[in-house]
């Protein structure tokens, strides 16, 4: 994807050293584009901890290049598993974490410690590379969704989505935004509604940018405007990411997407989840009570960064100093408020049985 003309992902391996990692620190968007290095382990997973990247298929390829930095300073089996358990821990409920760094050991526990290393940031990159393919087919996958509505209504599509699952959240393409990228590209009218998804922002800070930066029309609204707009015809569809898919399709996104999948349910406005194969997790069942959900610090929720009116960059503080607050990061989406799932496979119904019909090898 581009941003002012310039292709970029959102993390790729410096050309000229060969090995060090750069990311888009994403805490700084909209209002700077800083690009950062890391030359550690420790950088890797402070970047993912404190969200300067975030998005469950990002989050999986940060940690599969971060081991690959770990293992430049020691590349001992103790150290190895010590450092991917150390990644794994920086957050809990997005599934592309584990699955990334399960793979990456997977792939470096049979070698010799001096074969490690280049072999890591081989399947660091073939990690990054299918992410992109994956992404680049949900939305060949998701496109046709919006086209027949197009078709049918001979009118603008207005999209609903909630938090940011645009290419700022994958390697490249998106999960959610792909379908809308590849329908824009192929000239058809869309219209995003993006939720500005507090407390983090991230629809108003990340959607909203990179979306300006594709040229595709959008509106930023305050979460709690959703159901009102589906009730007056104003949505057309909602699609979504996800940071953990069950086998059986429960979904669970960033805090909010319950209340609008309710919304959509009462209105009949489809509801739609973008996503790669690498965020199902098929060892559990029951999303409300299997999937962990991140309970993030108080102050995401009391205090607020943007841009004051006299240019300057500032955080604030939006509740009382005597209130504390809680900030469960995610919410579960029972797979019956579902439509279907996007994957880079095709589309399905968010049930075990549609699942497994784009997936046959995981019948076991």
């Amino acid at each position: 994807m581009k941003i002012d003309g310039t292709p970029y992902r959102s993390v790729w391996v410096d050309e000229q050293d060969g090995w060090s990692v750069h990311i888009i620190d994403q805490t700084k968007l909209p209002w700077s584009l800083d690009l950062l290095r890391l030359s550690d382990v420790s950088a890797a997973a402070h970047a993912i901890r404190s969200m300067q990247v975030r998005g469950a298929p990002l989050i999986g390829a940060v940690a599969a290049y971060g081991l690959a930095l770990a293992l430049r300073a020691d590349a001992s089996d103790a150290a190895m598993e010590r450092d991917a358990e150390m990644l794994n821990a920086t957050r809990p409920t997005a599934v592309n974490l584990r699955w990334a760094l399960d793979r990456m050991l997977a792939k470096l526990r049979p070698l010799p410690t001096q074969a490690r290393i280049a072999a890591a940031y081989a399947e660091a990159k073939l990690i990054a590379d299918e992410d992109a393919a994956q992404c680049e087919a949900i939305g060949t996958n998701g496109a046709p969704l919006i086209a027949e509505i197009a078709k049918r209504t001979q009118r603008r599509v207005n999209i609903l989505t909630h938090c940011n699952a645009g290419w700022l959240a994958t390697v490249d393409w998106g999960t959610a935004l792909a379908p809308i990228y590849k329908a824009h590209d192929a000239g058809i009218d869309v219209h995003v509604w993006v939720d500005e998804t507090r407390p983090r922002n991230q629809g108003a800070f990340l959607t909203a940018y990179e979306l300006g930066k594709h040229g595709v029309a959008h509106t930023v609204i305050a979460d709690n405007a959703g159901g009102h707009l589906m009730q007056h015809g104003e949505v057309d569809l909602c699609i979504v990411g996800t940071d953990r898919v069950t086998r059986t399709g429960d979904v669970a996104n960033k805090i909010g997407t319950y209340l609008k999948a309710l919304a959509a349910h009462d209105n009949r406005v489809p509801f739609w989840i973008g996503l790669p194969s690498s965020t199902i997790d098929w060892t559990i069942s029951d999303g409300v009570h299997e999937i962990p959900i991140e309970e993030r610090a108080a102050t995401e929720v009391t205090t607020i960064t943007g841009r004051a009116l006299d240019g300057s960059i500032a955080t604030v503080r939006v509740v009382p100093t005597s209130s504390d607050a809680a900030n469960p990061a995610f919410d579960v989406t029972p797979a019956r408020l579902v439509t279907g799932l996007i994957t880079e496979r095709g589309r399905c119904p968010a049930t075990a049985e549609g699942l497994l019909s784009l997936f046959p090898e995981r019948a076991a």
